[in-house]
């Protein structure tokens, strides 16, 4: 739509269940946020996923939200003929401060329809990960909230703990 002239080329827009939701500007804290998750999992990974940010995933032909950062699997090309799908997602999160009521009602189900296995909110309001598991039609059937002291760990690599207090740190 961008190369067609119906959308500014630097619009901050993604598609969510067949509508052009723009998205809100990123502040430092989330920013940071993402920057910092982005390098604490491709430290942890040592090249087993490919880590991404502010990419599209393609859940279906409706839908291509703007997922920051999810950890995929690795693609000989890096993904530079097609976008992430559900069976490429490992991780998916969403760092949310002002977009946590849309990323919980809106995207959230989407990923659950899609199978993504798990999502991750990043809730910087109430410094907290919340983590979503076991995908259905509406959501997610198992959700956990992890606070300081508390160690996050994907079901995709177990060995890839986050300490939740290091990865909260400066978003205060």
């Amino acid at each position: 739509m961008a190369e067609s002239g119906v959308l500014r080329s630097d619009a901050r827009v993604e598609l969510l269940d067949g509508q052009i939701i723009d998205m809100a500007p990123i502040g430092p804290a989330h920013g940071g946020s993402v920057n910092r998750l982005i390098r604490l999992f491709a430290e942890l990974g040592g090249g087993r996923w490919l880590v991404s940010a502010q990419n599209p995933v393609h859940l279906d032909r409706h839908s291509e939200p703007q997922a920051r950062p999810h950890a995929a699997e690795t693609a000989p090309d890096d993904y530079t003929t097609r976008h992430p799908g559900p069976e490429d997602v490992l991780l998916l999160i969403e760092v949310a401060d002002t977009s946590l009521a849309y990323d919980r009602l809106e995207k959230l189900p989407a990923y659950g329809r899609a199978a993504i296995a798990e999502v991750w909110i990043v809730n910087l309001s109430e410094q907290a990960i919340e983590v979503y598991r076991e995908p259905h039609f509406a959501g997610y059937g198992k959700t956990t909230v992890l606070r300081a002291g508390d160690r996050a760990c994907p079901i995709a690599f177990p060995d890839a703990a986050i300490d939740v207090a290091e990865l909260l740190k400066l978003a205060k």
